[in-house]
């Protein structure tokens, strides 16, 4: 057997080939020199107040980092865009995968643009590098929104916490107003504790069916449909068209034994086909008209109030949480807690209460 050369200094795989060590040779420098660079709060400002799409990028890139430098910049950029936010409506767009939720933000994006409308587009996931059909899994399906100087489409950040994407998510959202984005478009995926976070920033809840009301209500939780402001059945097109029909049937009877919003707006239900195009005219109207109504009656800002005041209360319990958990010393102390539960010594309660009171003393 042929013996290796121990050294390889012609960086050679086998006889005629040579590997490249890069495409661009000077490209390593470049990502350092970068990385390096600090840019002060102005630019940021600055450069979202002027709708570069770029800066806003970099700064919602700050929001998510996880370093204590550019958490404190990031809040300090979300401050002083604060005054140009909340000229927007926003709207969260859930369903099961494979609903099309991709294919109606593209259409639904498209059009409102075509209308006048600049749009940005959030997600809210914690596990989105594997979600399958998530907005941002599939952006490079939304080839004419993501390529449009009036749309701005960003990924979820990636993360175990729910509570921690969501809050950087609500936080996007007032740098994207303050980038003068109107429509901001907030997509969950799949159907569970996501929508209740993305409900608690929106303005209005979307619920994406697909056709076929077998499973009943196929299987989606109560709760969620509940929230729903418009619930709309898509891919109605071709031989499911009847079947869309029925199942915009079946929900318009069940929302009729759901108690009255707050809000006092009774929920629609729409038939509609992203991929025709079909349909999507009329879903904007019904939330044209539920503006009117909610500003009509005040009741807008007063959701807008209690939400502000919900996420203040959300943003205490995650830090702390954060650190209650994040203390060598409790760590500790729980592990031993939890011995003493399972041997019956201690009940949860009991060790919950000696554990807040150990974390308390140690201020």
């Amino acid at each position: 057997m042929a013996k290796h050369p121990k050294n390889r200094t012609d960086r050679q795989i086998r006889k005629g080939v040579t590997q490249k060590q890069s495409i661009n040779p000077n490209a390593a420098q470049h990502f350092l020199r970068h990385k390096r660079k600090q840019h002060p709060l102005s630019y940021y400002v600055d450069g979202i107040l002027a709708s570069d799409r770029v800066i806003l990028g970099q700064a919602i890139t700050l929001i998510e980092s996880t370093a204590l430098a550019h958490q404190d910049l990031a809040q300090q950029i979300i401050e002083a865009c604060l005054p140009n936010s909340g000229q927007s409506i926003r709207i969260g767009i859930t369903g099961t995968p494979g609903v099309g939720k991709s294919t109606f933000i593209e259409a639904f994006g498209t059009q409102l643009i075509q209308s006048g409308k600049r749009i940005a587009a959030l997600a809210v996931d914690p596990t989105s590098q594997v979600t399958k059909g998530s907005i941002l899994g599939d952006k490079t399906r939304m080839e004419m929104l993501s390529t449009d100087t009036n749309a701005f489409i960003r990924p979820s950040p990636a993360g175990d916490s729910l509570g921690g994407v969501a809050r950087k998510t609500r936080e996007a959202i007032i740098l994207c107003e303050a980038a003068a984005y109107d429509t901001i478009i907030i997509e969950t995926v799949g159907v569970g504790q996501s929508e209740t976070a993305v409900h608690s920033m929106v303005d209005f809840f979307l619920l994406l069916l697909l056709p076929g009301a077998g499973d009943e209500l196929q299987g989606i939780k109560r709760g969620i449909v509940e929230m729903a402001d418009l619930v709309v059945v898509n891919k109605s097109d071709g031989d499911r068209q009847t079947l869309a029909r029925q199942t915009k049937r079946a929900y318009q009877n069940a929302l009729h034994l759901f108690p009255t919003k707050e809000s006092q707006w009774s929920p629609k239900v729409v038939t509609a086909s992203a991929l025709q195009k079909e349909g999507i005219q009329e879903i904007w109207e019904k939330i044209q008209d539920f503006y009117t109504q909610m500003t009509t009656s005040n009741y807008f800002q007063q959701h807008r109030d209690d939400q502000a005041i919900y996420w203040l209360h959300e943003s205490i319990r995650q830090q702390l949480s954060a650190s209650f958990y994040g203390q060598a010393a409790i760590k500790e102390q729980l592990i031993k807690m939890e011995q003493k539960i399972l041997a019956k010594q201690y009940s949860p309660f009991k060790a919950a209460d000696e554990l807040l009171q150990f974390w308390r003393k140690s201020f």
